[in-house]
């Protein structure tokens, strides 16, 4: 009886595919905080780096997308040198990815844009939270129908590229 070991070059390559999502999910979240906010509305953001988040989730699984999640927010907050942001970031990312990790578990990966517009919900309620808690404030509150409204078009949005890259990626990895 022979026992197989898996090959370290699936390792490595796993290792590297993650490393260039995490790399870009930097990109697009650092090229999406230099643009100017066209709504007027603190924390109204499109969130495309979640789109790296979805698709490492759907093809990797959830591991593998948590920590492509924690190295961009750490590594992005750390190179903006913002990092109050931190605190927003993760509450926010953490409960998105949370509520997006259990999605993607219950449709069975399938609904992505779903799955994208239920996180993106979680995302904003964890940043409302994190306001409430440092400044004490319920004025915070004001913002929270439209962080929702937006939630849902940008999480729509985020969905759908995420759906259509996840697509793309699988019929060109089974057509070798």
């Amino acid at each position: 009886m022979t026992t197989q070991k898996k090959s370290p070059h699936m390792s490595t390559s796993r290792l590297v595919s993650l490393a260039l999502f995490t790399a870009l999910a930097l990109i697009i979240h650092t090229v999406e905080a230099s643009l100017v906010n066209l709504i007027p509305i603190p924390g109204v953001k499109p969130g495309l780096a979640n789109v790296i988040t979805l698709i490492v989730l759907m093809l990797y699984g959830a591991g593998d997308a948590f920590l492509v999640l924690m190295l961009r927010i750490v590594l992005s907050a750390v190179f903006a040198g913002q990092i109050i942001f931190l605190a927003y970031s993760l509450a926010g990312g953490v409960l998105c990815f949370g509520v997006m990790a259990l999605l993607c578990r219950a449709f069975r990966k399938k609904h992505i844009v779903l799955t994208s517009m239920f996180g993106a919900v979680f995302h904003n309620l964890g940043q409302i939270l994190v306001a409430l808690l440092l400044t004490g404030s319920t004025a915070v509150l004001i913002y929270v129908p439209f962080l929702m409204l937006s939630a849902l078009v940008t999480g729509a949005f985020t969905g759908m590229a995420a759906q259509f890259t996840v697509r793309k990626l699988t019929k060109i990895s089974s057509n070798p």
